[in-house]
């Protein structure tokens, strides 16, 4: 997450104070998710009615073992649990409002991107009618997921599929469906944004996907030392046949800090496949900073073992050692195999 200063005060002002206008109207569209982590619940959520609330939940608990492959070390045990928790209504003027929490807890994992050690946790309110809808809170991750490409099954986790540049904690957002297409949009508080738009719609026996983002923001170098700040654009398209998805990505960042300037360009591919109770993802990223290289792999699988439970397998691989005009962007070179037995709810 990046690092705030007290110079955008007055915008984290705005922000904060939009979300308490919307507390008090409570809100929260339902499908929009707080989970930008890698592990997701497939599972419908658990829904009560209290009133003329609607409370919903789903979640997680994932046990793992995890072995670097690069290194002779034992596996190492590893947990994730997660859930998130909405709660609903609707206004006498047909509006939607509610409340979302999303909150994690897992050790960690040792490969990039990946879960956040410890316990992290999401939140944020939202007022929707058929204009759209309006979020305040823990948004930085919406734009992201509203585009991106399939996650991959099991334990399989792609290094790099995303821009280096990100959005700050807090932030507002805006999502709207307009017949196949839903655009959606966020700025944080200290003014980066990210913009996106996402076009859905069947062909015959296909289904075809098509998205688009830009977006604006800043991260510190692998290194620590140098603050970068990114502006960059992606393209992805998938095609949805049968229980077979086909996905290719493209993206271009410009990455700026004090003393440099470097251009990033990366495609990204996978494919993902449903076979009774397995199922299958290979993908594969290749990528240059400036000349550098950097390239990751991953395959997962999940068996189905009864309805929420499963196990998980996930061999990941990451190597980019990008350190052009002294700035270390990136520095790593990991493998890894995951295999966890997960229950979703």
């Amino acid at each position: 997450m990046t690092a705030h200063t007290n110079s955008c005060f007055p915008l984290k002002t705005i922000v904060v104070g939009i979300a308490v206008t919307l507390a008090v109207n409570l809100v929260a569209a339902q499908d929009i998710s707080l989970n930008y982590e890698s592990l997701s619940s497939l599972e419908e959520p658990l829904a009560a009615e209290i009133g003329d609330w609607t409370f919903l939940l789903n979640g997680l608990l994932d046990g793992a073992l995890t072995l670097e492959l690069q290194e002779k070390n034992a596996a190492e045990p590893d947990f994730t649990g997660n859930m998130q928790l909405g709660a609903r209504t609707q206004l006498s003027n047909r509006w939607r409002v509610g409340l979302t929490y999303f909150g994690q807890y897992a050790t960690e994992r040792s490969f990039p991107a990946g879960p956040d050690e410890g316990y992290t946790d999401n939140v944020a309110l939202s007022l929707g009618g058929g204009w759209g809808t309006v979020i305040g809170g823990n948004v930085a991750g919406l734009v992201r997921e509203q585009t991106r490409r399939r996650r991959g099954a099991g334990n399989a986790l792609l290094a790099f599929d995303d821009f280096l540049g990100r959005l700050g904690d807090w932030g507002g957002g805006y999502v709207v469906r307009m017949g196949p297409w839903v655009m959606s949009a966020v700025i944080d508080e200290e003014a980066n944004f990210d913009l996106g738009a996402t076009f859905q719609r069947p062909s015959g026996n296909k289904d075809y996907r098509f998205t688009t983002r830009y977006s604006s923001g800043e991260y510190d170098s692998a290194d620590g030392l140098v603050r970068v700040y990114g502006r960059a654009v992606s393209g992805t398209s998938e095609v949805i046949y049968g229980s077979t998805i086909f996905g290719l990505g493209v993206a271009y960042e410009r990455l700026s800090a004090a003393t440099s300037n470097m251009e990033r360009w990366s495609i990204s591919s996978g494919i993902h496949s449903k076979v009774g109770v397995l199922s299958v993802s290979i993908e594969g990223h290749w990528g240059w900073v400036g000349s550098y290289e950097e390239v990751s792999a991953a395959l997962g699988l999940q068996f189905d073992l009864a309805r929420g439970l499963s196990a998980n397998l996930g061999l990941n691989h990451a190597q980019s050692t990008a350190t052009p005009d002294a700035i270390t962007y990136a520095d790593v070179k990991e493998s890894q195999a995951v295999f966890s037995i997960r229950y979703s709810f």
